[in-house]
């Protein structure tokens, strides 16, 4: 758990449209869900995010019905869902094939679930329409799939989900066949496009920032569980424990032990250095645990850091550092350090390019300082 205050929650007092309680699924005995649960407000974009094998997928598979759970149940607006057959619930599901049928038009591949579900002609044709409207593929109804680009064919599949008006979208690694620009892209258009039509939306990915930029709210899975539940911001800046930090983007991880507990900081001594935590937490005297800084939270200077910079530490001997620059990696709009302190640790450092020419350039084996705020330390206890 984490030592740093809990987060507000997001959640209101309305029951979830999706609920999901003590969900449990088993393949030949071992447990590929394990006892989670967890609630979806209506209009969300909540995205399951985790590493290959955390059962992601195998619990959006028993949303959509092609699974069927060993214990719990589910519920969407209040109608447990649990016995229902796949073509019976009001969802859809979008793969990451797509699953374009190649035979036929964009058109015809977004009127495919409309004709099997018997509706009049003109009413296929409305809304057939108005997804390819609202998808900005108006021109392209008459085109076969082979005929569009990786982003234009995530648009038809999306549209031909999104036609059969369903109250619960659910999305299967959407965005894993674009290559990288084209992803970035596609996320804001496909985020834009989700929340006009109003549906509620489950992704599964293991893309951090694909569910950092499209998600309302993000369920961090590990073997079969969910470690934690929150907002984006919330999931990268108080993570709950060591899995979620290292997870959700880069960081530096301390191990220690806490040498001083008072109401307003705790002082936590390491090998590497004496973290001063200013953000009224409460552990015990000797308790061990880990320190985490992210590397854009660390400042970076040939000089020692100033009382200016130091404001927030009582004593100049904490939250500071003295070492060697090993690395330097430069990607544009940033520059990665990886800075060797004097106790043997590596220490990443990341530095925005906010200037063009940068007035004080750093060096490879160049002697640094490093140091941060002890407001930006989170302390993790498991």
């Amino acid at each position: 758990m984490t030592l740093a205050p809990p987060a507000a929650s997001t959640s209101d007092a309305s029951p979830p449209f999706l609920l999901i309680r003590n969900l449990v699924k088993e393949f030949d005995g071992v447990r590929a869900v394990d006892d989670i649960s967890v609630g979806i407000n209506k209009g969300e974009i909540f995205a399951l995010l985790g590493s290959s094998g955390c059962g992601k997928s195998t619990l959006l598979r028993m949303l959509a019905g092609f699974e069927t759970p060993t214990a719990g149940s589910i519920t969407l607006a209040g109608q447990d869902i649990g016995n229902v057959p796949p073509y019976q619930r009001p969802i859809n599901m979008m793969f990451q094939s797509y699953a374009l049928f190649p035979h036929l038009t964009v058109w015809d591949n977004v009127a495919f679930g409309l004709r099997r579900d018997g509706l009049p002609a003109d009413e296929v044709a409305s809304r057939v329409e108005k997804m390819l409207a609202q998808v900005q593929l108006s021109s392209y109804g008459k085109r076969k799939p082979h005929q569009l680009s990786g982003g234009q064919q995530q648009r038809v599949a999306l549209a031909r989900s999104l036609a059969k008006r369903p109250q619960l979208l659910l999305l299967d690694e959407p965005l894993g066949a674009l290559d990288k620009k084209l992803r970035e892209r596609t996320q804001i258009e496909l985020v834009n496009i989700i929340e006009q039509v109003g549906v509620t939306c489950v992704m599964v990915t293991h893309d951090q920032d694909e569910a950092m930029s499209m998600a309302t709210r993000i369920a961090v899975m590990s073997e079969g569980r969910i470690l934690q539940v929150g907002a984006p911001g919330e999931i990268y800046e108080t993570p709950n424990c060591r899995f979620v930090a290292d997870f959700i983007g880069s960081v530096n991880m301390f191990e220690g032990r806490i040498t001083v507990d008072e109401p307003d900081h705790v002082v936590i001594a390491t090998q590497e250095v004496a973290h001063y935590v200013n953000h009224g937490i409460t552990g015990t005297m000797g308790m061990a645990v880990s320190v985490a800084v992210r590397p854009e939270k660390i400042g970076l200077q040939v000089e020692p850091p100033s009382p200016q910079q130091r404001a927030s530490v009582a004593e100049h001997d904490y939250n500071s550092a003295q070492g060697v620059i090993a690395a330097i990696a430069y990607f544009g709009n940033e520059t990665h350090y990886r800075v060797r302190l004097d106790g043997g640790m590596e220490l990443k450092v990341t530095r925005t390019n906010a200037a063009r020419h940068q007035s004080t350039r750093l060096e490879r084996e160049q002697r640094v300082y490093v140091w941060w705020d002890g407001a930006d330390i989170v302390v993790l206890t498991r």
